[in-house]
């Protein structure tokens, strides 16, 4: 019992730090943008391969402009640590999050301060020095350490825990000014140069560390590469894939290179330099994210397709367009949470056992091909068109995906034909009971259980406003009084309960979620993008009814 407990918590406290990550995440897309365009159409290869050198040569005005898309671009990608800590604190604290986000500006500085400072006052300089590669210039300081999303994500943690604490402590008269909310900022500077005295010492043998790891890893080889895909998309039902995704793509464990006379670590972050500075991609830090294209673009509508043929009949007109509409999101956008939650729901080995272990090998494929395209949100068509095909073949070989994303489309509709079929799983259309049919409207579970959800409302059945969207969420998350917090991922919402027994799966379904995962007191309820817009909707919500 204490050890489901255990389990438990700790899930909701990953899922609680998970979620703070997808702040500064969700700014990759537009900073890859911005550096996919600028640094594409400003190198050398791409000008003299189309004879664009009247319009975007060297002096040219469209040079000039793109090369500031390309700079702005990357100022995010170098400063990735100082978003983490000030998305954590933000993130986590439980009140003034504006306040503990200062905190943690503030704890960041004055930890990279202290960790300059101490290095070569305590003459660690030149110890540090002859170990190569830990020195960097960056934020203004010079001879020091880049500590990554890993020293953000540290700093953040320290700071938001200090905030919650003391935010709202009290002083004597005569200092009463410095308490409350005065005293988090100093508490984060305070933090900081704690923080920072233990980074100049630790820090070394924690990045040698982390680099013996990537090490590891890359001597794995293709065993490594299908591990970290296989846990990696094994986790999405958990929303845990964040956590597990990050360090190979902004710390050592991804790989460390030295590109334009600086040293960059994780993959993410190689694969964007090189492109910046108009260099080959390596094909060791783009597999941990070319896998995905033959997956997105050509697996899941293949599976989408099976799943269509497989439908009985009369049932085929209804799931049409759900599976057409969601596969086209997949092969532009790469977000396929609806595909993914309608394997998922079908069957669990559907997706633990087979489509996870296809996702796996992709991984591997793409390392034999040596594809060199990287993403910064998902493998869609879109960014295999900005990362692969216009930075050049010479320099990704994204042509080499080509065959890939057409084997996968072949594979995945027979291997999911075959699969559905043998098994009898209940795909779109294939349900045995009309009443649980996925395609059911909202407005035919909302009529057959309404004096269900008026009773779990409490006494809030003559509100005109209690069959809403947001209202009917609220009550299949157990009532407002059970709702501990909640807030928008990317496609999901992430709600911490009280009592997670009295969720309503079928009535959060009724809404329109792809499906609820419950995890202890952790819950998720999932949407698709469309959850931008719901999630502010239901905290409204919970706001008005407060």
């Amino acid at each position: 019992m204490s050890k489901n407990k255990g389990g438990s918590t700790a899930f909701a406290a990953l899922q609680n730090v998970g979620k703070t990550f997808m702040l500064p995440i969700a700014l990759l897309p537009v900073a890859g943008l911005f550096l996919g365009i600028g640094a594409s159409f400003t190198g050398a290869s791409f000008i003299k391969m189309y004879h664009l050198e009247v319009i975007l040569g060297p002096g040219t005005f469209l040079n000039h402009l793109l090369t500031i898309f390309n700079d702005c671009g990357s100022v995010i990608f170098n400063n990735l640590g100082l978003l983490f800590a000030v998305s954590v604190a933000l993130g986590l604290a439980k009140s003034e999050k504006g306040v503990a986000a200062l905190s943690a500006l503030v704890g960041y500085f004055m930890m990279y301060a202290t960790m300059t400072s101490a290095i070569v006052n305590f003459g660690e300089l030149g110890r540090l020095k002859k170990i190569g590669g830990l020195l960097t210039d960056m934020l203004g300081f010079t001879n020091t350490m880049n500590t990554g999303v890993f020293g953000g994500i540290f700093i953040g943690l320290i700071c938001v825990w200090l905030h919650n604490k003391y935010y709202k402590i009290k002083f004597p008269d005569a200092i009463s000014f410095f308490g409350g909310t005065h005293f988090s900022p100093i508490a984060g500077a305070l933090a900081g140069i704690v923080g920072g005295f233990i980074m100049a010492f630790l820090w070394p043998y924690i990045a040698m560390g982390i680099a013996g790891l990537g090490t590891l890893i890359g001597k794995s080889g293709y065993f490594g590469t299908f591990f970290y895909a296989y846990v990696y998309r094994a986790l999405i039902p958990f929303g845990l894939h964040h956590v597990f995704y990050l360090p190979f793509r902004q710390t050592a464990v991804g790989g460390t290179a030295h590109i334009a006379g600086k040293s960059i670590v994780g993959a993410q972050n190689i694969v964007f330099a090189q492109l910046a500075s108009g260099q080959k991609i390596s094909w060791e830090a783009a597999r941990y994210f070319a896998f995905e294209f033959p997956v997105m673009i050509g697996g899941f509508p293949a599976a989408a397709l099976a799943m269509y043929h497989c439908a009985k009949k009369n049932k085929r007109k209804d799931v049409k367009g759900l599976l057409l509409s969601s596969s086209l999101t997949s092969i532009l956008t790469g977000i396929t949470e609806s595909l993914e939650f309608t394997i998922l729901f079908a069957s669990p080995f559907l997706f633990w056992g087979i489509h996870c272990v296809l996702f796996a090998f992709s991984a591997v494929f793409v390392s034999l091909l040596k594809i060199g395209v990287g993403f910064t949100f998902s493998g869609g068509l879109l960014d295999m068109i900005l990362y692969g095909v216009l930075p050049g073949q010479a320099r990704t070989n994204w042509i080499a995906l080509v065959p890939l994303i057409l084997f996968y489309f072949a594979l995945y509709y027979f291997v999911f034909r075959f699969a559905i079929l043998k098994f009898n799983l209940k795909t779109p259309g294939r349900e045995d009971d009309e009443e649980d049919a996925v395609l059911h409207t909202k407005q035919d579970y909302v009529n057959e259980k309404n004096s269900e959800a008026n009773n779990d409302s409490a006494n809030q059945g003559a509100d005109s406003d209690s069959n809403s969207i947001p209202a009917m969420i609220v009550n299949g998350l157990g009532g407002k009084a059970n709702v501990s917090t909640l807030e928008a991922c990317a496609t999901r919402l992430r709600v911490s309960v009280k009592n997670p027994d009295i969720i309503k799966k079928n009535l959060l379904k009724s809404t329109g979620a792809v499906g609820t995962v419950v995890h202890g007191t952790g819950v998720q309820v999932i949407y698709g993008t469309k959850v931008s817009t719901i999630g502010p909707e239901v905290e409204d919500y919970l706001g008005n009814e407060g």
